[in-house]
């Protein structure tokens, strides 16, 4: 994602999301933490010809990483672009070497949830009133990556 990406990622974060869109400087914030040598997020998109149809958002800290967002066009929806973007998503957790991958979701968005679970992303909990002003509840799902299976393995 760069800074041009933005204007189109908040129109389809207004409709998918328009009780809790980010805001255009949550993006700028994001996007500064994901250039450089110690750059901790990584950003992508997705476009059909001009038009923007999905974007995601990964935060690393340690041997953490954190989905901070996807999203796709409605009428992108059964696609496959959710996998494409969270497969991009993971290869970037991998090249910043993290042990663990965590996302909250809604848990009135089986459909995300389902496609978490065919990752390999297991269910370890709640946030109670996570997503505001809608007071819905957050399902936080974790996925262990390779790194961790191999230090597993071979500590």
């Amino acid at each position: 994602m760069r800074w041009w990406d933005i204007d189109p990622v908040l129109a389809l974060e207004k409709d998918l999301f328009p009780d809790d869109a980010w805001s255009r400087g949550m993006f700028w914030s994001e996007l500064a933490h994901a250039r450089g040598l110690g750059s901790t997020r990584r950003y992508v998109v997705a476009y059909e010809g001009d038009r923007l149809v999905g974007y995601g958002g990964l935060a690393a800290s340690g041997d953490l990483a954190d989905v901070q967002t996807i999203a796709v066009a409605r009428d992108q929806w059964g696609t496959g672009l959710g996998a494409r973007l969270l497969t991009e998503l993971l290869r970037h957790a991998t090249a910043f070497e993290v042990a663990e991958v965590m996302l909250e979701v809604r848990v009135d968005n089986t459909r995300a949830q389902k496609l978490y679970e065919r990752f390999g992303f297991e269910p370890i909990g709640f946030r109670r009133g996570y997503y505001q002003p809608g007071n819905v509840d957050a399902l936080v799902m974790r996925l262990t990556t390779e790194k961790a299976t191999e230090e597993k393995n071979h500590g």
